[in-house]
């Protein structure tokens, strides 16, 4: 089952507590590449500029990426400048240079138009509503987006979410979105809007999944909500990235399983935890290019230790 992406491909500049690195390779859809890649075949849609280079696209294909959807454009690639200081749950952008991305136009080679599942990173909605209406036949569409597409580019956004399964936001952009404070009244609200199941990202406190009564095959019978942890960290290098981490390890392990049940989405929820947790551990996506399937399994089976209750004896 191959994974259809589309997103940035990227180069971050960032400080952290912990130092400073410049120009490394980010990316909403290169985060999420890397780590959906550990599950199921993965297929990315992006465009980047002359500073781009094959060791840098090797990043993804050594990890059996398929980057045929790349376009490489005169220019150069997007540049993402920030800093986090204090509270590592929030980067201060310094700079956002889009570059060739400015002119972004997605273009879905023939090769790809068999892909079963569908991930629409965070970028324009308009671009968002283009890909997945050449589409049309993909088992399941997952969306992420942010504050600044939900403040300035909500009609454009709203053709969005009516063609999503599941949402993936965080805390803050659900009540944004929604207009609500209450979690579970902000998480109704949006999938009022279209979604079909929610998950809400918590950083470094897990993330949490809401089901709609219009819940797609396998999950339409899931009507309460399911929490998964995160795992606590002794040292967080370089939060950039780990969301849309989660995301490739929450879908890739959806994409690798032959049919959805609340299982599969309560284990994926676990999985995504895992691959955000790697990702923080290390700037960039160092930490991802090293990381082995045997070590997820490893770190999976203690998220699943930490959340496990076991009947006390009396």
């Amino acid at each position: 089952m191959a994974i259809l992406v589309v997103g940035s491909v990227a180069f971050d500049s960032i400080e952290t507590p912990h130092g400073k690195v410049d120009h490394v390779l980010g990316g909403a859809a290169t985060h999420f590449s890397l780590a959906a890649s550990f599950f199921t075949d993965v297929r990315v849609i992006g465009v980047v500029g002359e500073d781009f280079t094959p060791a840098d696209e090797a990043v993804m294909t050594r990890r059996g990426v398929n980057t045929l959807g790349i376009e490489h454009a005169a220019g150069l690639s997007f540049h993402w400048t920030g800093e986090y200081s204090g509270s590592l749950n929030e980067a201060k952008t310094l700079g956002t240079d889009l570059n060739v991305f400015a002119t972004f136009e997605p273009k879905i080679p023939s090769a790809y138009q068999d892909s079963e599942y569908l991930f629409l990173a965070n970028i324009d909605p308009v671009l968002q509503a283009r890909v997945r209406k050449q589409m049309p036949g993909v088992k399941m569409v997952c969306g992420d987006t942010m504050n600044y597409w939900i403040a300035d580019h909500g009609a454009n956004l709203a053709v969005v979410l009516r063609e999503l399964d599941v949402l993936l936001i965080n805390d803050g952009e659900a009540r944004m979105l929604s207009g609500e404070q209450n979690p579970v009244k902000a998480a109704h609200a949006v999938m009022a809007m279209g979604p079909k199941a929610l998950v809400v990202k918590h950083g470094e406190y897990g993330a949490t999944a809401f089901f709609s009564d219009r819940a797609f095959a396998g999950v339409e019978s899931v009507t309460v909500p399911f929490r998964a942890p995160a795992l606590p960290m002794s040292e967080v290098v370089d939060p950039t990235g780990a969301g849309d981490s989660f995301a490739g390890g929450f879908y890739g392990y959806i994409a690798s399983q032959p049919k959805l049940t609340p299982t599969v989405f309560r284990t994926a929820m676990f999985y995504g935890g895992v691959m955000g947790s790697f990702a923080v551990e290390k700037f960039g996506t160092e930490r991802l290019q090293a990381l082995t399937r045997e070590e997820i399994e490893e770190r999976f089976r203690l998220f699943r230790e930490m959340s496990h209750l076991e009947a006390s004896v009396a």
